[in-house]
């Protein structure tokens, strides 16, 4: 055990202790061994155990880690900009106008939005948010009750599924980076595919070689030197799959941090992007405190290009994080605030240096975009585009 972060409570080990019983027993059903993707979604999303289905406190300071929501109301508020074209363009074409948010962590970019939004005086129709933690829907219906009144709380609705049609906005932030990922080592004849035992009663990680036909035609795209280790995501292309499948007319906006695939499987990248987060730590090892940290890897953004332009939506654009906000108005929103009302202006200058600054978030999360019977210059990506990167 890894001794140089904060050690759980008792409670906490308790949990994490139940899960791993949990993965044990997964490993022996499965022959005594489990690929990396389904090892962490049950690290993840196991009901109750999992570290999304759990109760620890994730988001925040006195989380895991920080989101561009739990760190200023100003990301929800520029993105408002971006939203209110949309809605006005389907207000135009006589469709609904409908925001769909995929895992709204605390609610407080739903919160946020809301609120822009009315001073806008451009509400949605309907605010749907799909959650699969009924925890985290509990920790965002408390969020958005105790901020937004009854008439707005009115539009807002928990979904358990996609639904079959939308038209409106599909909002992802911080989304993609948790789905369950493969772990890949390429070899002479193939790969080998990294997965989890259980050795003496202690998890541990053993590879095999590798016969998911998926994978191998992946693999054989990349053109990997021998004993190069990095992640697949085949969720990411299901996800985005589904979601141009149900969208009608609208926008769909992804946020994550992540690279195009010449970034992403670069040479020097040969360890792979995987990463996990417990109490602020960042480090990589998937293995510990199951249950208690999160467990993430990069966004390989050309991935999820083309499997929205395979299911026949357009591709927006591909910028930075900063780019976007800056494009969507950012500056104007801090500007609005009086330089002198340093009470109010000193914190959010500060957040707005955190979104935007290229060593914090500005640079290493990214923007995709895709639309589909829209006809617009979307003015989140006016300037900066770097879709000829993908």
């Amino acid at each position: 055990m890894n001794t140089s972060f904060p050690q759980p409570e008792s409670d906490g080990l308790a949990h994490s202790a139940l899960l791993v019983s949990f993965i044990q027993t997964l490993i022996i059903e499965n022959g005594g061994w489990i690929n990396f993707a389904q090892f962490m979604d049950a690290a993840l999303y196991t009901p109750g155990l999992g570290y999304y289905s759990g109760g620890a406190k994730k988001f925040g300071l006195s989380g895991d880690f920080v989101t561009a929501s739990e760190i200023s109301p100003l990301f929800a508020q520029t993105i408002a900009r971006q939203v209110h074209q949309v809605l006005d363009a389907l207000q135009t074409k006589n469709k609904q106008c409908n925001i769909l948010e995929l895992g709204a962590g605390t609610g407080r970019f739903a919160k946020d939005l809301l609120l822009e939004m009315a001073r806008l005086e451009h509400l949605p129709t309907r605010y749907m948010i799909l959650e699969v933690s009924a925890y985290l829907r509990e920790v965002q219906r408390n969020t958005l009750q105790a901020e937004l009144p009854n008439t707005m709380m009115d539009r807002v609705v928990w979904l358990d599924a996609l639904p079959e049609n939308f038209d409106g906005l599909i909002i992802a932030n911080e989304v993609l980076d948790a789905l369950p990922v493969h772990i890949i080592e390429k070899c002479v004849d193939g790969f080998m595919e990294i997965g989890v035992a259980s050795t003496d009663g202690v998890l541990a990680l053993k590879e095999k070689h590798g016969d998911s036909a998926l994978l191998k035609d992946f693999v054989k795209q990349l053109n990997l030197e021998e004993g190069y280790t990095t992640e697949v995501c085949l969720m990411a292309s299901g996800l985005v799959d589904s979601l141009a499948n149900i969208l009608r007319t609208g926008m769909l906006l992804i946020i994550d941090y992540g690279f195009s695939r010449s970034e992403y499987y670069h040479p020097q990248r040969n360890q792979g992007t995987l990463m996990c987060h417990y109490r602020h730590r960042s480090h990589g090892d998937p293995l510990i405190y199951l249950g208690l940290q999160d467990i993430t890897a990069h966004v390989d953004f050309t991935r999820v290009a083309e499997a929205g332009v395979d299911r026949g939506l357009r591709l927006v654009g591909f910028l930075s994080q900063a780019q976007f906000l800056i494009n969507a108005g950012i500056a104007n929103l801090l500007q609005s605030i009086p330089a002198n009302d340093s009470v109010n202006y000193l914190p959010l200058a500060a957040s707005a240096q955190r979104l935007l600054s290229p060593s914090e978030m500005g640079d290493l999360f990214k923007v995709i975009a895709f639309e589909k019977h829209l006809d617009l210059s979307f003015i989140g990506f006016s300037s900066g585009d770097k879709s000829h990167t993908l």
